[in-house]
């Protein structure tokens, strides 16, 4: 039985994987949960992950994992798992394979920097897999991540970002950002008048503030593929 504050957490960290592709902040989660500081986030994932809600996954920094839903969840918001992983061990038992479903082929349009903006992607590297049940209407397409200043926000170095093409964002989006047409970056998107604000998920890195007529979104995060070696 889990108490109130943990279904809190936990309806709470499925709905922004389920939007974004990744968790969300312990920042994030303690304003969500209307709590004083990060301790009492602390406490509330180790209870989930205890009785078998999350994983953390492994030199990820505060990078988190739903494994299952209670009931009263799974009823009332559906449980999609947003990250996809690659290289399982082969002694992964047969009850725990992943159940096989229609996928789609991405074009992998080359790197984009979580971290100072790099040159703006021009051509395909690739094509990557993707299930048909992560993506929604529209076109997508497939990053690969460079750089660090998204960690907290789940997203790691060598990450496959699955992206849905969009001109438009709401502030809180994680978006591909297209600097004065010359330099792409992922960051989280904020926008206050005429002015734009792109935020790292790295408390070492300053967000990075811009004219709106300096900024062009280029498609809105919906996924994320990882593979462990």
């Amino acid at each position: 039985m889990l108490t109130k504050k943990q279904l809190d957490l936990l309806e709470f960290i499925h709905k922004r994987v389920k939007r974004d592709g990744v968790p969300p902040s312990f920042d994030e989660m303690k304003d969500a949960l209307d709590l004083r500081s990060k301790s009492g986030i602390h406490r509330l994932i180790t209870a989930l992950e205890e009785r078998g809600f999350i994983r953390r996954l492994a030199h990820r920094a505060r990078a988190l994992e739903i494994v299952k839903l209670p009931d009263a969840l799974q009823g009332k918001t559906g449980f999609t798992p947003r990250v996809i992983e690659g290289d399982r061990p082969e002694s992964t038992p047969p009850s725990a394979q992943p159940v096989e479903s229609a996928s789609v082929e991405l074009a992998v349009m080359g790197r984009i920097a979580a971290g100072t903006p790099i040159a703006a992607i021009s051509e395909i590297s690739h094509n990557v897999a993707v299930p048909q049940t992560m993506l929604g209407k529209g076109a997508h397409y497939a990053l690969e991540v460079r750089g660090d200043s998204m960690i907290e926000a789940g997203i790691n170095d060598g990450d496959i970002v699955v992206i849905r093409e969009t001109t438009v964002a709401s502030n809180g989006d994680i978006v591909v950002a297209l600097v004065e047409d010359e330099e792409a970056t992922l960051k989280r998107f904020r926008q206050t008048g005429t002015t734009i604000a792109l935020e790292p998920a790295n408390a070492t890195l300053s967000t990075q503030i811009y004219r709106d007529d300096q900024v062009k979104v280029q498609g809105r995060l919906v996924g994320l593929i990882r593979t462990y070696s």
